[in-house]
């Protein structure tokens, strides 16, 4: 597993280099995060809850027995890793067989192409699967097909699922919930709360869920710290939400923060995604006869990526909000984090941003004035219209 706090990148530069990625999942998460480090990116890991399984829960026992007992009409298999856990559960209490025995005459509907191939392991078919692999789906079919008076059971993956049991119900089938295991927070919150705190500071270009449960928590602990309207501005407003897929990014969306999602719902395509989005959002100026493009917490010069610490950085996206015109000191001291009033701060922390560029000219010092982006002058009628006065 990574460290929870993890910030470490090939050497040489990649799509997601100078990015940083918050990774939310409990499962497969050093699957995620070896895809983007391979890719560039530094990874912050924080599992936004941990998978209790209810192999000794009295609850699926106690579903399991009355399944085997009274068949249902269908069986609706949602999860892989769920279906995989209520066949070892039952094989743990001596029910294995009668499990199995059971579904073999009834209809499995499975989710996606992963609980296919769970259910095919058992020996079993599944009847259909839709290729949206969405629940939605699902529900839709069971709907036009009837209910009434059908008995279904429903594989629960992590918590009830919204709606769907209820429509069911609505529509006169008898449902029978199966979970097979919980969501429940992390045990150690740290890591959390500090993922949290990067997000909001804009420590953070993407944060990824692989969950709906897990976007859920994750603003469920934002609002217990106080910092949800801060969450989700940043998630609005600067840090991008990756999801899986459109269910998990339902509480994102209940919050009104716009998620991308990938064209498949897989952890590979989701990692392609985030190579596409945020180099497009990385802010491209010339400057001195160079092309730099501003990343997170890196800047490309000519294409060489040049780490910039937190301070350089903060002053050069103040710069390259007005590219090309004077910022005044006063102003790029706002900018600094945590810089008081002294304006020599503004000085140490623009010597050590030219330091980390590397090339010299880039900017420029307009003396009692303040400093400016060395724009080139023959893009200066493009950023015109983003020039305002300064105010110096």
């Amino acid at each position: 597993m990574y460290e929870e706090q993890q910030r470490t990148g090939p050497p040489d530069h990649g799509p997601l280099s100078g990015f940083t990625v918050g990774v939310t999942a409990a499962r497969r998460a050093d699957e995620l995060g070896a895809l983007l480090q391979r890719r560039g990116a530094c990874v912050q890991h924080a599992p936004a809850l941990r998978i209790v399984p209810l192999a000794d829960d009295g609850e699926l026992l106690a579903a399991t027995e009355e399944l085997i007992g009274h068949a249902p009409d269908v069986v609706v298999a949602t999860t892989a890793i769920g279906f995989r856990g209520w066949i070892e559960a039952a094989d743990g209490w001596g029910l294995g067989e009668g499990l199995l025995g059971r579904l073999r005459g009834v209809e499995v509907l499975a989710r996606g192409p992963k609980v296919k191939g769970a259910i095919r392991a058992q020996g079993l078919t599944e009847k259909w699967s839709p290729s949206s692999e969405s629940m939605a789906e699902v529900l839709d079919r069971l709907l036009a097909e009837g209910v009434e008076g059908r008995r279904i059971a429903v594989q629960l993956h992590g918590e009830p699922l919204p709606g769907f049991v209820e429509s069911l119900r609505a529509a006169g089938a008898e449902v029978v919930p199966v979970p097979v295991y919980r969501w429940m927070p992390p045990e150690d919150i740290g890591p959390v709360d500090r993922l949290l705190d990067a997000t909001v500071t804009r420590g953070l270009d993407a944060l990824t869920f692989t969950s709906a449960p897990a976007a859920a928590s994750l603003l469920s602990r934002a609002e217990g710290r106080g910092l949800l309207p801060e969450l989700l501005a940043a998630l609005r407003q600067d840090v991008l939400a990756a999801c899986v897929g459109p269910v998990t990014a339902l509480p994102l969306q209940a919050h009104g923060v716009a998620t991308v999602q990938p064209e498949r719902f897989r952890l590979g395509p989701l990692a392609q995604l985030l190579c596409q989005e945020l180099p497009s959002r990385a802010r491209t100026l010339p400057v001195a006869g160079h092309r730099v493009e501003i990343r997170g917490h890196a800047v490309l010069v000519g294409g060489a990526l040049r780490p910039v610490p937190p301070a350089g950085m903060s002053l050069l996206r103040a710069l390259a909000r007005r590219p090309g015109w004077v910022v005044a000191r006063a102003e790029l001291l706002r900018a600094l984090p945590g810089s008081g009033r002294d304006e020599h701060a503004v000085e140490t922390a623009m010597a050590r941003l030219r330091g980390a560029l590397g090339v010299p000219g880039l900017i420029q010092t307009v003396v009692k004035r303040g400093y400016r982006l060395a724009l080139d002058p023959a893009a200066d009628s493009k950023y015109a219209d983003e020039r305002t006065p300064s105010g110096s």
